[in-house]
């Protein structure tokens, strides 16, 4: 973003101007006020956001102390581990969608996730990008899990490098047993909902997209979603962006299920 306009430059470069005529010394004086306005507003906007990334930095300074990690109680966070380590992100914002919430999630390495009801929808700052993602609409995780057969859908997206546009997935998903094993913690995974999600023909190559994408074949993705007291909330998820680029995400931090809030 440029750099907001320096007041006292303005000031001197007006005064150097006497001889110009007034309206001109009228509009500088509007436009120091403007600039004087929008420092306050950036201010305020930018020290959340500052706090934010300090908290962050830390975090990645400390590794994996998750247990004893102390974060900001003003954030939301994800615990995510990928390629071996432990990342935090933060929730930065909620963006509107008719299909519901989208949360846009940083990390202060600059990695940036994009979930809706606890799908992946976009992934930048990483080796492998999703930059787009459309979903079609989806039955609830509830109604899903009271169904007996797999959910057949396709997914769309655009990723990078290689301008890969309009890759399409054939996709199923269904209710599993819970795993023995997974990046869970704090939660009996028996207490939570799973559900898989598979490619079932591979990966079709859209309108436009770069060599080696059809039939790329996305290991399969896991969902962990606390359906108690009535709430629908994905705690936990397992998703690959790439064959070879896999991670985990979980809410920070951990609430037992049934009280975690409905996102």
């Amino acid at each position: 973003m440029p750099a907001p306009a320096n007041p006292k430059t303005t000031v001197v470069k007006a005064a150097a101007r006497a001889e110009a005529p007034a309206f001109c010394i009228a509009l500088s004086l509007a436009a120091l006020s403007l600039v004087a306005l929008s420092l306050v507003v950036l201010s305020s906007c930018s020290t959340a956001s500052h706090s934010m990334l300090e908290t962050l930095q830390q975090a990645a300074r400390r590794g994996d102390g998750s247990a004893g990690l102390r974060l900001n109680p003003n954030f939301r966070y994800l615990r995510v581990t990928i390629a071996g380590r432990v990342v935090f992100l933060a929730l930065g914002n909620e963006d509107a969608d008719a299909r519901g919430p989208v949360e846009v999630w940083y990390s202060a390495e600059k990695e940036v996730l994009r979930l809706q009801h606890g799908r992946l929808v976009g992934a930048v700052g990483l080796t492998t990008e999703w930059r787009s993602v459309s979903l079609p609409e989806l039955p609830s995780w509830s109604a899903l899990a009271r169904g007996d057969q797999a959910l057949r859908w396709a997914r769309v997206r655009d990723v990078m490098p290689g301008y890969r546009y309009g890759v399409r997935d054939a996709l199923s998903l269904r209710l599993v047993p819970s795993p023995g094993r997974s990046e869970l913690q704090g939660i009996e995974a028996q207490a939570l909902a799973w559900f898989e999600e598979r490619v079932e023909a591979g990966t079709l190559a859209g309108p436009s997209h770069g060599a080696g994408v059809a039939g790329e074949t996305l290991p399969a993705a896991r969902y962990a979603v606390d359906l108690r007291d009535g709430k629908e909330s994905v705690v936990y998820a397992e998703q690959c962006l790439a064959p070879d680029l896999c991670f985990t995400w979980q809410r920070w931090p951990v609430q037992a299920p049934g009280a975690v809030d409905k996102k």
